[in-house]
Order: structure tokens, then C-alpha cells, then sequence
């Protein structure tokens, strides 16, 4: 046997008893010491996937084989010898393969050229033992005698019929994807500028809601852009236009997405309001307006979102060509939806009744930070199934399509189930682990298997795609499992020291652990996991670092939150948190109300553990109210600086406070206010989505207590697609010298 791009020899067992099966059945020889009486047969060479198919099978043969095996038009195949006949077979659902064995010949075919194609990565792994691990990873054997079962007749068609995974692996690597059978774009047949969230596209704010507000949602008594008004003929007539211009110039796409902006701002004038009331379900509105769309393009599919405020079924139906895509952003992620995310189960029951086009939009990361350990392996089989069973033809998982925490095999996994869902989650994991991880595949499998069985145990636990590692500290992440996931990759690191390509691959399966035990040490989790632990942090931060450079990992979350600019905060963090801080532990008294995060405890101000760039992270929260504290710090003490840390996430309606006052006072009555602090980068629509900014303050007073002052923005900007909700500033540490 072979080891291929670096495919550890731990995987040949699983290839030795699959050939050996062999032995007692009648069998057919395709190849046997380099030779071969075979001739691969295609009826059409002009068309480049049968073609592209051909020259796939014929050099992986010879890989495996050292056998050449010519590829033949139908018109001048040799009589005298055997055929390896590809084929596509109007016989076949546009989907569907077969691959059989016919009086020693094989035959193998689709119900399309693409359909061809999977045939043939099909016939290579399944009946040749043939594995794609990542692009730069694969296992071919190497055998001196190829043999089939001369009774072999296999025949699939996955119910699945679009598969498409967020992966840049595939993205990059068109070819990978077609070794997975997954889609090597994120949206195959879409107009490239209508994918999703396209309103403010065709009517734009910035060129038609000063003259024309009425185009756009009515909220409470005022106009305003965060949603098109669905009842406006002028808007509907406008759409029409901007989505036959769209086809006109990419003709060659066939669907384009008449869908809502990113926010539940939808309009409540009277009109609307009638219609959704009528139909049970904002989605009234919706279907209506896209229905009166996709009349005028017979030929064409438009697509729109369930998403959200939209996510429940109507009573009016989607007609023949409305693709319904349908949205599971709400759900918790720790166990399967029909179990525990009923809504968006009941929703898509309700979707089925009404038609046969549903397009699945799912979530499998954790988008707040891509590289935390996020344990939903465990959901993706009865997910999947459960699409399936609900007419959903088109399934789009969601990924981070930047690199995550096991990246490589989220999206292995991922492709596999969704062209089968019946296989076992247990095999592929192993399959992959072993086969990819080679040595080390058994540790990492531990850390799997250990990960995801602490989340099942706690069944309490909301697993969420904008949580952060923190609310774990107590589960999967405290601080005896993070030792524990640490040992597992110092074993697997070991067992392939010798080999750098796979010692890389193991390095680059930790980062997500690695991640997990930075952020506990923002939040003090232990003595050896808290920031004043120099000497393990800062080696632990540039390894990190380090690592993520090598192996171009640049972001951190969706919001574009970069690599560097974590490194860069977190040294910040360390640079705070090593000053002498005279606040620290002291008493916290608010004046105005906290909401929901930090359990809304004051304290979290003074308690020594520090938010990171998600406002889960011991973030202290205001909604639409600004935030005053006072910190007493026992006695009158000296104070030279103040400094307190604030947090942006602006697509959250998090912003950063337009001005902080500090004020001291000797007795806790009198205070005097000093120099006011305007924020530094006023929010505009190219604003910085994720950051931190510290409002700090170089004084010389006396003073027992302080007071923070910041003042909230109110509500989110007319512009911004929250726009007139209650904004949010989120606080942290007050650092006092």
C-alpha cells in the first residue's frame, strides 16, 4: 500500500478488509501488474465533464495500478477489448448513478454529466478505497490487482440534490469539492449580485428614501429604510425591473433572491399590517410580493428568505417557481432541531404543506469566534436527515468558510453526510481522524468524543452561533476538561513529531482549545489559567499567534475581526491587567439599570477578569439607557489615571458611548465632574464593526469614590438596519491608579 499526500498507514486496515471481502465472490480484473484488457468507453467527448470524468478515472487507476488505461470515444473502441463505459442514461433522475458489472463489462453512469462525475469519485471510493481528506490530503492504494464483484450493481440517488458547504476548502479547490460532491460555490445558479438580503440592492436607500420614504417600512409613526414597504406598487414595479435587468446581463444564471435586509424591521402600515393579519404570519406579505415578482419570469426561480420575523409559514402559497430558503439562525446547536428547536422544526413542516422548493439555510459555527470549540458533531446527522425527510432538495450549511475550530473535518463531515446521510457520525469521524491525523488520530479523536459527550451530559446548556467560550467556563470548558483537551494534544502532538506535515495539521486541531484557554484566562478561571500567569499566557498567545500566521488563518469571527488584531488587544489586555489597579474587587453602585449580561452584576467592573470582542465576555450591558457607576474604593486614596474599556459590535447595535465623564468625590454626595472624553471614532456606516476602545484619563486628585458617566447613543442611526431600535453600550473593567 500507498501512503498519499501525507495519509497515515493507520488508515490501510479499513482498505485491506474491504479487498479481502473480495476474495470469495466471483470477481472481474481490471488491472493486474500494470496491464489491463480494458478500454474506457465515452459516448460524448465535447462535453468537459464526461471528458474531465474520463481522464479522473483513468489516472487514479493508474495510480493505484501503474496500469494505463486508454480513454476511448464509443465510435473507435477496440471489439477485441473489455469496456469501462461511461455513460449519462435519461433511464436516471438528473441525480441519480449507477455502477454495475454487465458480462464483465462496467458500466458506469448518471442521470447527468455532474451526476457522471459523482459516479466516478463514487466507483473510486467506494469499490477502490480511494479517500480525499482535504486538498492536500488524500489516500490512494496501491495494488497489483484491481478485482470487482462480477455481480456488482449499485445504483444512489441522494434526496439531497444541491449540497453546499461554507468551506473555503472547496471554495478554493473546485476539485475537492468534487471529490465530496458538494458544490465548489456558495450560491451555484444565483445572479452573483442577488444572492441574499437584496432590498436595499434594488430600491437603495442612499439614492431614494430622502424623496421617496413612503418606498420603505412604516415603524411606529415615521418612514424608515431598514425594509421595502411590500404593498407599494411603485416598489413591486421597480424590483420587476431591477431583477430583469440582473437576468438580462447573467443569462446564464437562473436564480436570483428577492429577500429582505439582515434586521426584523418590517413595515407596519396599514396595508401590510391587513395582509400579515390575514395570512397569520409576516410572511403574507413576503410571498405576495415575491409571488407578483416571479410571474414575470416563468423561466426563471426566485428565491426568497424564511428568516426570522418571515420564518413562519402563510396561507398563500409560493408558486412553481418560488425557492423558499428557509433559516435556522435561532437555534441551540447542543442537540438536534426536532429536539430542541421545535418552532423552526414546526415551521418547516408547515413550509412542506404549502411546496415542493425549499432551500435549507443552516448554521454549524459559532460566528462570534470562528476558532472556539463549538461540540455540534453530534447534530449534523439527524439535521440533515430531518431536512431530508421535509422535501428539501437544497441544503446550504453555513460554515465559517474561514478556517474554524477542525476545520478540515467539520467540512469533510459536512460533505459526506450530506450526500449520505445514513452513514454512521461515529465511522466518518474515525475514518477522517485516522486518515488525516495518521498517529495522533486517536488523541484527537478523544478530545472529539470527550467534547461532545460533556455537552450531551448537560442538557441545560443553549449552545449558540453568537455565543462565546466563555458561558462554557462551567460546562465543556472548565477548567479540569481544558486540562484534559490540552493532554490530549500534547499525546497527539508526540506521536507525530517526526512528521512535520502531520505535526502541522495536529498544531493547526488545537488552536480551538488553545482559544478556549486564552479566554479563560481573561476571566480568571483558575490560577494557572488568569492573565497574572505570565509566563504560561504570553508563550500561549504567540503560539497562537504564530501558528495562525503559518497556516493563513486571518479571522477571528464575522465581523471581520482580524487575527492581528486580536493578538494585538489581548497584549493590550495584559498590559492593563499588569497595572496596579486601586478599583479592583471594590464596591460597585449603578444608578441606572443593567440588562441581561454579566448577570447584570456591577461587579463585573472590578472583578479583575476582562471582555474580549464578543459581549457575552464579561461585558456589563445598558440597552437604550446610559450607565452610571460609582466605585468606592474604601479610603481616600491618590489617583492619577482612570480608564475604562469599551466595547463595539456595531451589527448588534453595540456602539461605543459618545462621551464619558469621570467624577471624584472625597465624601460620595459631592462630585466633580473632570475632563470629558469624546469617543474617537464616531459611528458612520464604514465604522470598524468589532472593537474596543479605552476612555482613559491622565489626573492628579484626591478621592474616595469614582463615578463613570457614559452616555449611550439612544437609538440605532436611520442608516443602520436596526435603525430606530434601542442601541447598546457594553462596559468592562474600571482601572484606577
Amino acid at each position: 500500500m500507498r501512503k498519499s499526500k501525507a495519509v497515515s498507514l493507520a488508515f490501510i486496515p479499513f482498505v485491506l478488509f474491504f479487498l479481502f471481502s473480495l476474495m470469495n465472490e466471483s470477481t472481474i480484473t481490471l488491472t493486474e501488474n500494470g496491464q489491463s484488457d480494458y478500454q474506457i468507453i465515452i459516448h460524448d467527448d465535447t462535453d468537459s465533464i464526461i471528458s474531465q470524468s474520463a481522464k479522473i478515472l483513468e489516472s487514479t487507476i493508474y495510480k493505484i495500478s501503474q496500469a494505463s488505461i486508454p480513454i476511448i470515444n464509443i465510435d473507435l473502441q477496440n471489439p477485441k477489448k473489455k469496456q469501462i463505459l461511461l455513460t449519462t442514461s435519461e433511464k436516471l433522475k438528473p441525480h441519480e448513478i449507477a455502477i454495475h458489472v454487465q458480462n464483465e463489462n462496467l458500466l458506469i453512469s448518471g442521470g447527468s454529466p455532474e451526476a457522471l462525475r459523482n459516479a466516478v469519485y463514487e466507483f473510486l471510493e467506494q469499490f477502490l478505497g480511494c479517500r480525499w481528506f482535504a486538498p492536500d490530503a488524500e489516500f490512494i492504494p496501491e495494488l497489483n490487482k484491481i478485482t470487482l464483484n462480477a455481480t456488482l450493481t449499485y445504483n444512489y440517488a441522494p434526496n439531497i440534490n444541491i449540497r453546499t458547504v461554507h468551506s473555503r476548502l472547496f471554495y478554493d479547490h473546485p476539485e475537492f469539492a468534487h471529490q465530496l460532491k458538494v458544490t465548489s460555490e456558495a450560491f451555484p445558479f444565483y445572479v452573483p449580485s442577488g444572492r441574499v438580503h437584496t432590498f436595499n440592492k434594488f430600491v437603495p436607500e442612499e439614492k431614494f428614501y430622502e424623496s421617496h420614504p413612503e418606498y420603505y417600512a412604516m415603524r411606529g409613526n415615521k418612514r424608515l429604510p431598514t425594509q421595502l414597504c411590500l404593498t407599494n406598487q411603485e416598489v413591486l414595479e421597480m424590483v420587476i425591473d431591477s431583477v430583469g435587468a440582473l437576468f438580462e446581463r447573467n443569462p446564464e444564471a437562473s436564480v436570483i433572491s428577492v429577500s429582505g435586509n439582515d434586521n426584523t424591521q418590517f413595515c407596519e402600515c396599514d396595508q401590510c399590517k391587513k395582509i400579515d393579519l390575514e395570512e397569520e404570519s409576516h410572511a403574507g406579505t413576503m410571498i405576495r410580493f415575491v409571488n407578483a415578482v416571479a410571474r414575470e419570469f416563468p423561466e426563471k426561480q426566485i428565491s426568497t428568505l424564511a428568516y426570522q420575523y418571515t420564518r413562519k409559514p402563510c396561507k398563500t402559497k409560493p408558486i412553481e417557481n418560488v425557492l423558499i430558503t428557509l433559516c435556522s439562525i435561532e437555534c441551540d446547536r447542543s442537540a438536534s432541531i426536532p429536539e430542541k428547536c421545535a418552532d423552526f422544526a414546526d415551521d418547516l413542516r408547515g413550509w412542506k404543506t404549502l411546496t415542493d422548493n425549499i432551500r435549507i439555510w443552516d448554521y454549524t459555527t459559532q460566528f462570534t469566534n470562528f476558532l472556539a470549540p463549538f461540540p455540534n458533531m453530534h447534530t449534523l446527522k439527524p439535521n440533515i436527515e430531518f431536512f431530508e425527510e421535509n422535501n428539501a432538495k437544497w441544503v446550504f450549511e453555513q460554515h465559517s468558510n474561514n478556517p474554524s475550530e477542525l476545520f478540515e473535518l467539520r467540512s469533510y463531515m459536512m460533505a459526506k453526510l450530506l450526500w449520505n446521510p445514513d452513514l454512521n457520525t461515529d465511522d466518518v469521524i474515525k475514518e477522517f481522524t485516522d486518515g488525516y491525523y495518521g498517529e495522533a488520530g486517536p488523541f484527537v479523536k478523544k478530545y472529539v468524543d470527550l467534547i461532545h459527550e460533556k455537552i450531551i451530559a448537560d442538557s441545560d446548556f443553549f449552545l449558540f452561533l453568537y455565543g462565546d467560550p466563555s458561558q462554557a467556563f462551567d460546562s465543556y470548558l472548565n477548567k479540569d476538561l481544558l486540562d484534559q483537551y490540552r493532554g490530549f494534544f500534547d499525546e497527539a502532538e508526540q506521536a507525530v513529531s517526526g512528521n512535520p506535515v502531520v505535526l502541522k495539521r495536529v498544531k493547526r486541531a488545537r488552536l480551538g482549545v488553545d482559544y478556549a484557554v486564552l479566554e479563560a484566562c481573561r476571566q480568571s478561571l483558575s490560577s494557572k489559567y488568569d492573565l497574572e500567569n505570565v509566563d504560561f499566557v504570553q508563550p500561549l498567545l504567540e503560539s497562537f499567534k504564530a501558528r495562525c500566521d503559518a497556516d493563513g488563518i486571518t479571522m477571528m469571527n464575522e465581523m471581520r475581526y482580524s487575527v492581528s488584531e486580536y493578538y494585538d488587544a489581548y497584549k493590550q489586555t495584559l498590559d492593563v491587567a499588569a497595572l496596579p489597579n486601586i478599583a479592583r474587587g471594590k464596591k460597585v453602585t449603578l444608578s441606572t439599570k443593567p440588562k441581561k449580561y454579566a448577570d447584570e452584576n456591577p461587579l463585573a467592573l472590578t472583578d479583575g477578569a476582562y471582555g474580549g470582542s464578543s459581549f457575552y465576555a464579561n461585558w456589563l450591558g445598558f440597552e437604550g439607557n446610559d450607565l452610571e457607576a460609582i466605585v468606592d474604593l474604601g479610603e481616600i486614596r491618590e489617583v492619577n489615571s482612570i480608564n475604562m474599556a469599551f466595547l463595539q459590535v456595531t451589527n448588534h447595535i453595540v456602539f461605543f458611548p459618545s462621551e464619558v465623564i469621570y467624577s471624584v468625590s472625597i465624601d460620595g454626595k459631592s462630585f466633580v465632574d473632570l475632563k470629558p472624553l469624546k469617543n474617537q471614532s464616531p459611528l458612520t456606516k464604514s465604522s470598524k464593526i468589532n472593537d474596543v476602545q479605552y476612555y482613559e484619563l491622565e489626573i492628579s486628585a484626591e478621592a474616595r469614590y469614582i463615578k463613570v458617566s457614559a452616555k449611550n447613543l439612544g437609538t440605532a442611526p436611520y442608516w443602520h438596519h436596526a435603525a430606530g431600535m434601542p442601541s447598546w453600550i457594553f462596559a468592562d473593567e474600571i482601572i484606577v491608579r
